[in-house]
């Protein structure tokens, strides 16, 4: 029977400043219904991060990699959490081959580490929902966005007010849109070029972040679909930039970007 230890060693890395709480749970299975995760998650009385991040075996990959919510909920899949997971393991010497696979609920994807000290993941090919649709906000005239599934669903929005407290006012009335019965990601995007945009993103389960890969997949997807955006895209965040290359439909989509080691350390779970 699985148990939470008295003593649990941890990794916190982040993609961009999306932050994560690594545990590699390969050799010692962890009774995950028992953590208290949203404690964990919180900033001022745990560790602080957007996902948690599970290392588990896998008979079809690698790896297989269970994510969680700083609120508890458990997601699908998430881009810079892989490429964090790709960089933990290959740095602690776990797998030595720079090529590999990692099974999340949504799927396995292959990740190359690169010379530069960049991960590249494969995300497979996207399923496009609506290319252009009113979302009918209240108090908004003509809100459009894509909705974009690449593993998790996101809505992906075009507008040159990301800097403003408009993504704010409308993604409470987004993410209990009838649309979402699931929930959503949200994208807030600035179009500054063909090849390049920025983003502001609002995960599910987990509120604003600093980026998101997966959302940034659905960006450069539903830029393509709606001939605002080249195949290959610069995509902004606060901290950083992922490149985003989609040939188009039928297309894996391929995401590259960094993931950086923060600190390591032993958790008492007398505290949570």
């Amino acid at each position: 029977m699985m148990t939470v230890p008295s003593r649990l060693h941890f990794t916190k890395m982040h993609g961009l400043g999306n932050d994560f709480m690594v545990v590699n749970a390969l050799d010692k299975p962890l009774d995950v219904a028992s953590l208290a995760i949203s404690e964990l998650a919180n900033r001022y009385i745990g560790i602080g991060f957007d996902q948690l991040l599970i290392i588990q075996p896998s008979k079809q990959a690698n790896f297989f990699c269970r994510i969680f919510n700083s609120d508890g909920s458990e997601a699908e899949q998430c881009g810079n959490g892989l490429r964090c997971v790709a960089r933990f393991v290959y740095d602690e010497k776990i797998i030595t081959k720079p090529n590999f696979t990692i099974e999340t609920l949504a799927g396995i994807y292959s990740l190359n580490l690169q010379n530069d000290n960049q991960i590249r993941v494969t995300m497979g090919s996207p399923t496009i929902v609506n290319k252009l649709i009113s979302l009918d906000i209240s108090h908004h005239e003509n809100i459009l966005g894509s909705i974009i599934s690449v593993g998790n669903p996101h809505v992906i929005i075009n507008t040159n007010e990301i800097d403003t407290d408009f993504p704010e006012s409308i993604v409470p009335q987004i993410t209990s849109h009838a649309l979402f019965p699931n929930g959503v990601n949200i994208g807030f995007m600035q179009i500054i070029n063909k090849h390049h945009i920025r983003l502001r993103t609002f995960e599910r389960g987990a509120g604003e972040t600093f980026a998101c890969g997966s959302n940034a997949c659905a960006a450069a997807v539903a830029g393509k679909i709606n001939d605002w955006l080249s195949d290959t895209v610069q995509i902004e965040f606060r901290y950083g930039s992922l490149f985003i290359e989609w040939k188009g439909k039928g297309q894996p989509i391929h995401m590259t970007g960094p993931a950086t080691y923060v600190y390591s350390g032993d958790l008492d779970f007398g505290h949570f």
